[in-house]
């Protein structure tokens, strides 16, 4: 099994969703990778340009961030070529490594403009660098930049940062200092290309949290009255768990929570991401964890202060 570290750089369209190929809001432009055995060894790198072929020049604020010149792109090669050749040096088995969330998403968003999209089947699993060096080193929640960490770990900066191989570079010098542990119990799982129907829906459990990704759904609403969506299970022994606080929102109706009880692991916090897909439908991501007494009390106060602005709201209109 390979690890691949990989960054990309792409050009955006100033224009956003109004420009007639608004399927590809950003083409990559460049792919920078480094590959390690399972020993974490270096044994590799990989770098290519790619030529455009949807945005034929370089947005201003993309130039001023990587420094790549439009005719340094004219000589690169088609982006087909390109995914094919880094696929292949890739290997038969690998996983992928990238600093956030966003890469392994913009990848797959370019291949399916190619229609090529079934040379990496989803979802991808991966490992996303970035919330790794948070949970290791400072809370788990803040989300730092790739400059950041390496400055904090007190690396040596012997490259421009923003070129696609210097920054897969970094964020594999970082990931050395990540234990096999702390990577284990914390994967990421990219949803771009989400179930299509029930028998495709996707269960994952994990040491300490369980995952559903449901089907696609016409309305937010239609989603969230099916019932294997607001189920409420226990991660660890896989019983039913008392619903306690029914699925709330907190943010138009984006993230829902809720909170349940089992009678021997004790409360278990749900919490479901909705997501829109490029075709205007709805799928949801859940996960279930078993949480410590202050973290349950965290969702009791977000409820509480809900219900404490919906009196309110309900006070000020019986005034007018």
């Amino acid at each position: 099994m390979n690890y691949i570290v990989f960054d990309l750089e792409w050009n955006q369209n100033p224009d956003g969703r109004k420009h007639p190929d608004s399927r590809l809001p950003f083409e990559i432009i460049e792919i920078g990778a480094v590959k390690l055995n399972e020993k974490r060894e270096i044994i590799d790198t990989f770098q290519c340009l790619i030529k455009p072929k949807v945005y034929h020049w370089i947005h201003d604020s993309i130039h001023e961030v990587i420094h790549v010149d439009f005719h340094e792109l004219e000589n690169g090669i088609p982006f087909p070529r390109a995914i094919r050749n880094f696929l292949e040096w890739c290997g038969p088995e690998y996983r992928f490594f990238t600093w956030g969330d966003q890469d392994v998403m913009e990848l797959q968003r370019n291949m399916k403009y190619y229609n090529l999209l079934k040379l990496i089947p989803g979802p991808v699993h991966y490992y996303d660098v970035q919330k790794l060096f948070s949970v290791k080193f400072e809370d788990g929640i803040s989300r730092r930049s790739l400059e950041y960490a390496i400055d904090y770990l007190k690396f040596p900066k012997n490259r421009d940062f923003h070129r696609a191989l210097a920054d897969a570079s970094y964020t594999a010098r970082i990931l050395l200092e990540i234990d096999e542990a702390c990577m284990i119990r914390h994967p990421s799982l990219d949803v771009y290309q989400n179930p299509k129907s029930k028998a495709k829906e996707i269960y994952i459990s994990y040491t300490d949290h369980d995952k559903f990704v449901s089907r696609e759904f016409v309305s937010k609403e239609r989603l969230m009255k099916d019932r294997t969506m607001i189920s409420t299970m226990c991660p660890i022994c896989r019983c039913p768990a008392k619903r306690k606080i029914r699925w709330f929102s907190t943010n138009n109706s984006k993230v829902y929570y809720s909170l349940a009880l089992c009678h021997e692991h004790g409360p278990v916090a749900g919490k479901i991401r909705i997501r829109k897909t490029d075709a205007g439908k709805y799928f949801g991501v859940k996960t279930l964890r078993v949480q410590d007494t202050e973290a349950a009390d965290e969702i009791r106060e977000k409820h509480e202060s809900l219900r404490r602005k919906k009196l309110l709201r309900r006070s000020l209109e019986k005034q007018v």
